[in-house]
């Protein structure tokens, strides 16, 4: 199984990114992807779900209204797309579905 994620960068406070995490070797469709966060200095944190059918998505207070996490089946990809970004959501961004890791990909906001 692997888990590899795509879609960090460099932004301005107020930009966008849109986040992918794609499976490889997984059953993907059952499970219930989440991504998660690791800002200098802090711990790893809890960012975003989506459940299985009918994706019911949860969100941490400090990104509802910002974030947005979908995902796609057939393609074995979650996803989450971050608008109104702010230097408090710099960053390491990673998936965990089921008991596995990605690597995580960088977000940086800066002014």
């Amino acid at each position: 199984v692997q888990l590899v994620e795509s879609g960090g960068g460099l932004v301005h406070p107020g930009g966008s990114l849109t986040l992918s995490c794609e499976a490889f070797r997984l059953a993907f469709s059952g499970s219930e992807p989440r991504w998660y966060r690791q800002s200098p200095g802090k711990e790893r944190e809890w960012v975003a779900s989506i459940s299985k059918r009918p994706s019911i998505r949860e969100y941490a207070d400090s990104v509802k209204g910002r974030f947005f996490i979908f995902r796609e089946d057939r393609e074995s990809k979650v996803y989450l797309r971050l608008d109104r970004l702010l230097p408090d959501d710099t960053g390491v961004s990673s998936c965990l579905v089921g008991p596995f890791w990605g690597r995580g990909t960088p977000v940086t906001v800066f002014s």
